[in-house]
């Protein structure tokens, strides 16, 4: 979700100082009014902050917990598992003197709809999966609490640090409604080409920096018997994680944002949609992908992967967790920034797609959110931000927090390119947004594309129907970025 101005002056100082810093180093851009039109209903009034059970704030309980109170999560247990939040919970539990009632879940919308609709929600959520809840609703119909309070609470490491002051300024960004940030996206994800780097060292071969170097490198791996490329076929989504950010950095945020906001022909006028498709186009027709690979689950390509039959897989840095019991001792996980186009890309070599992810929303009626909230910051202290690193081998919001560690692999690598990209981060908006488009139709698009059952020209052709459909269509919520 895309940041605002201050509203009836409740936005405070740090979040403001770190929008623009955020949209100063290229990481966000601020929406228009007809963007906070579409989201003004989730109302930013005072009717959002936290009420009961409240106990007294104080320096040790800046958010007012009441010791005693009940407290419940629901925490989504995909790639990342939840044995990270139960350690957290276990710090909350000797603080204020409960057990919190913990799900661990893959269903999180299935389960907590009705509980929802029937006021009765846990207190805290991590909102990820497939099944996830839908955030713009809920947060439309004032279901969200409001975490400026957990903005403006100092940190756990430092109390003279808010929790603005230590989180990586675009997890505001992206977590903002309207004028309301009631969405902290805990961990911040690094998307790209994942590879082995024994493979390529044991064969000679070097990470491609353009997209015509992985052409030919491709055919160099396939004269050796192995698959350069596998992906999930049965969510080919997966492939957008680069597909979409490949067309960014080529074409540069401008152009991207267009495509996120729905506008005209921002598909088919663009030249680096087609560039980048038909570049995906010539992969399938000289078979580069494992065969087999449009019938794989996530699991099942990574598990190809890791052992050997193919050398790239398109993936976000939750990878190496997820694909830990399979993943060879001597693996050296990896992954490269975004490829070159050529001489006329707007973004510079090393680009890299690196956004927050993993959403956690406090239930503004839940029985506990001032609990909820301090559940959070109990998980962005450095304590548990590099419990977090060492558990799930991925990176949190918390800025720096991974210093002095010794890194996995993956966790290294991602850590690795991600300073090396400095400012030049992309950050995408249309698979949040509006992720029947992208997952759904555009996704069964590319699946095709992928088996060379469709050219990159059909692809285009489709896929900018399919977003102008979504444009017209009334009934979805529609959403702004500024360029």
């Amino acid at each position: 979700m895309g940041s605002t101005s201050a509203h009836n002056n409740r936005e405070g100082v740090g979040r403001r100082d770190l929008i623009k810093r955020s949209a100063a180093l290229g990481l966000i851009s601020v929406p228009t009014m007809s963007f906070l039109s579409a989201c003004a209903t989730g109302g930013g009034g005072d009717d959002k902050e936290t009420k009961a059970p409240g106990g007294e704030k104080s320096a040790a309980n800046p958010l007012g917990v009441k010791k005693g109170a009940a407290m419940e999560a629901f925490i989504f247990k995909g790639g990342l598992g939840d044995q990270y939040a139960r350690d957290a919970e276990a710090d909350y539990n000797k603080t204020y003197g409960v057990t919190v009632k913990h799900t661990g879940t893959q269903q999180v919308g299935p389960k907590l709809t009705p509980r929802f609709a029937g006021g009765n929600p846990p207190d805290v959520i991590d909102n990820s999966g497939a099944d996830h809840l839908d955030m713009n609703k809920l947060s439309s119909q004032g279901q969200l609490q409001d975490l400026q309070s957990l903005l403006d609470a100092p940190s756990m490491d430092d109390a003279d640090k808010k929790i603005s002051d230590v989180i990586h300024p675009s997890t505001i960004e992206k977590g903002m409604h309207g004028d309301v940030f009631d969405v902290l996206y805990y961990a911040f994800t690094i998307y790209g080409t994942w590879f082995s780097q024994k493979a390529l060292d044991d064969n000679g071969w070097e990470y491609p920096k353009t997209l015509d170097e992985m052409v030919t490198l491709c055919g160099e791996i396939k004269k050796e018997g192995i698959a350069p490329w596998t992906y999930a076929g049965k969510y080919p989504y997966y492939v957008h994680f680069n597909l979409f950010a490949q067309i960014a950095k080529i074409g540069g945020m401008d152009s991207w944002i267009e495509i996120d906001n729905l506008e005209p022909n921002a598909w088919t006028k663009n030249d680096a949609v087609k560039q980048v498709v038909e570049h995906y186009e010539e992969l399938a027709a000289k078979k580069y992908f494992l065969q087999g690979s449009q019938g794989l689950t996530h699991i099942q390509s990574q598990t190809a992967w890791n052992k050997g039959k193919a050398i790239f897989i398109p993936n976000g840095s939750w990878v190496e967790n997820e694909a830990a019991p399979t993943t060879p001792k001597d693996f050296q996980m990896a992954v490269g920034a975004l490829f070159d186009g050529g001489s006329g890309d707007k973004m510079p070599h090393g680009t890299l797609r690196g956004e927050p992810s993993e959403p956690y929303i406090v239930a503004g009626k839940g029985k506990n959110p001032a609990g909820g909230m301090e559940l959070l910051r109990i998980m962005l202290s450095k304590k548990h931000a590099q419990n977090f690193a060492t558990k799930v081998k991925s990176l949190t919001c918390v800025v720096d927090a991974t210093e002095g560690m010794t890194l996995s692999p993956g966790l290294a690598s991602a850590s690795s390119v991600f300073k090396a990209a400095g400012d030049n981060l992309i950050s995408l908006q249309l698979q949040e947004w509006y992720p029947t488009l992208t997952d759904e139709k555009i996704g069964g698009l590319t699946g095709q594309l992928l088996t060379g059952d469709l050219k990159a020209a059909d692809w285009i052709k489709k896929t900018q129907a399919y977003a102008d459909a979504v444009k017209k269509d009334d009934s979805v919520q529609k959403f702004t970025r500024e360029k």
